[in-house]
């Protein structure tokens, strides 16, 4: 499956997909239904509802493209439609409640306190002993196989439909902090706490990953060594 470092700029991609390149929209397909599945199943009761959002979507979009200005990215354009669609998809189908009539919980820290040294110590507040954030070197191997796409993605999975919502839009579609609060209808301060639970969330999930497999890796360099 191609990435999305393999898209031409948008001006090329863009005219591509007015010529009817199929090609191009192929890859385009592949390379971004995936992220787009996810976020739908934030609006929808299913998933089977959430990939008629997407097919839905990119009809929209290449019966669109000509109107397509350049006024944002592409990529932005079309999660702006896909969020739309599955927004109106959830509202049909009651599954859909307003962010801005959801309180965000109280915000928590992105790092545990129990890694800081405690008031009153020598220090008070920097990290704890051995609890330093480490150096990490993920070994090649993981790196090609995908594994850790594969994690960040499983844990985006595994997140609450807010906050995937919201770190969707924000770190996979690159939408700005104005475009999601407009898009969701939340106020600034609610979009802010659900991106900084949910970026805690996969930093925690990835922080476990890469401990088991410098562990891994270091292990087996030792195992050489005998």
């Amino acid at each position: 499956m191609a990435g999305a470092r393999d898209l031409p700029p948008d001006e090329v991609l863009v005219q591509r997909l007015r010529d009817g390149d199929e090609e191009t929209f192929v890859l385009v397909l592949d390379t971004w239904s995936g992220g787009m599945l996810r976020l739908a199943m934030s609006f929808v009761s299913t998933k089977a509802s959430a990939e008629e959002v997407v097919q839905d979507t990119w009809l929209a979009v290449f019966k669109g493209i000509s109107d397509f200005e350049g006024r944002s990215s592409l990529k932005t354009w079309v999660y702006r439609i896909l969020v739309n669609t599955a927004k109106a998809r959830g509202t049909k189908e009651s599954r859909t409640v307003p962010f801005a009539s959801l309180v965000p919980e109280e915000e928590g820290p992105t790092v545990d306190a129990e890694r800081f040294r405690p008031p009153g110590e020598q220090h008070a507040g920097h990290w704890a002993v051995d609890q330093e954030p480490r150096d990490w070197h993920i070994p090649e191997d993981h790196v090609l196989r995908g594994e850790v796409r594969e994690v960040i993605a499983q844990a985006l999975d595994e997140l609450p439909p807010r906050l995937r919502t919201v770190i969707t839009l924000r770190d996979v579609a690159g939408y700005g902090s104005e475009e999601v609060c407009s898009l969701l209808e939340i106020s600034p301060g609610n979009q802010r706490v659900l991106l900084h639970r949910a970026r805690a969330s996969l930093r925690r999930k990835l922080e476990d990953y890469l401990s088991g497999a410098q562990d891994v890796a270091v292990g087996g360099d030792e195992r050489g060594l005998r």
